[in-house]
């Protein structure tokens, strides 16, 4: 089946580029369009996309609020960020609100079409540099040493624990399978057990508790 998309950007000719890209590449339909976030919402809510590609500077209801309200439907469609600037002050509060990740308005189509298909699929969308490097330029670092111990991580196993680390430094699946010696099925079935223990809602998540437990350092 098709992947599901929704464009989110108050500039016409912006979603009108996105549409010309995903409307000729197999495998992809753009099912909705928004000029600002309330639209986003319904619009999402209507045609249960399975993407949303969403400006995050929009008049009204902002790219982060509706990213808060459109993860909170069910099923929950991805949000992939759109941004003008690459450290942009409101992405890291939209990977905080639920978004897999973000692109640059000017990407490549490549690019964009590669970045629908992972998000879909639920794979590794942290493991881009620049999503890195973002959550690097966000998250404070611990002052130093070691990690510090941080109760929030008790629930898990020390091998969880590793995955998490490995996760945080955005290795994708395979990476850490082959860094761990193990199958790729038995590292999906660890970051499933660490997402439902520390209770996140995906990578991205679990990525920023890393930094913030100090369990990667920027």
């Amino acid at each position: 089946m098709a992947i599901r998309v929704v464009l989110v950007d108050d500039q016409v000719l912006v979603r009108t580029g996105f549409r010309m890209i995903l409307d000729e590449t197999e495998g992809i339909e753009v099912v909705g369009e928004a000029g600002d976030g309330a639209a986003a919402v319904e619009v999402s809510a209507r045609t249960r996309p399975d993407v949303v590609l969403m400006d995050v500077r929009m008049p009204g209801v902002d790219g982060i609020t509706a990213t808060e309200r459109i993860r909170a439907l069910s099923p929950a469609p991805r949000v992939i960020i759109l941004t003008t600037f690459d450290l942009d002050d409101y992405l890291f509060a939209g990977l905080r609100a639920g978004a897999s990740g973000f692109l640059l308005k000017d990407t490549l189509a490549d690019d964009l079409i590669a970045a629908v298909r992972v998000v879909a699929s639920g794979e590794a969308v942290t493991a881009p540099t620049a999503t890195r490097r973002l959550i690097a330029h966000y998250v404070a670092a611990p002052a130093a040493g070691p990690a510090r111990a941080d109760h929030r991580l008790d629930p898990l196993t020390a091998r969880e624990r590793e995955v998490l680390t490995l996760i945080a430094r955005g290795l994708s699946n395979a990476e850490i399978a082959e860094s761990l010696r193990v199958s790729e099925g038995t590292v999906k079935t660890h970051i499933g057990r660490i997402l439902a223990k520390l209770g996140l809602r995906d990578r991205i998540q679990a990525v920023i508790l890393g930094y913030e437990c100090g369990l990667v350092t920027p």
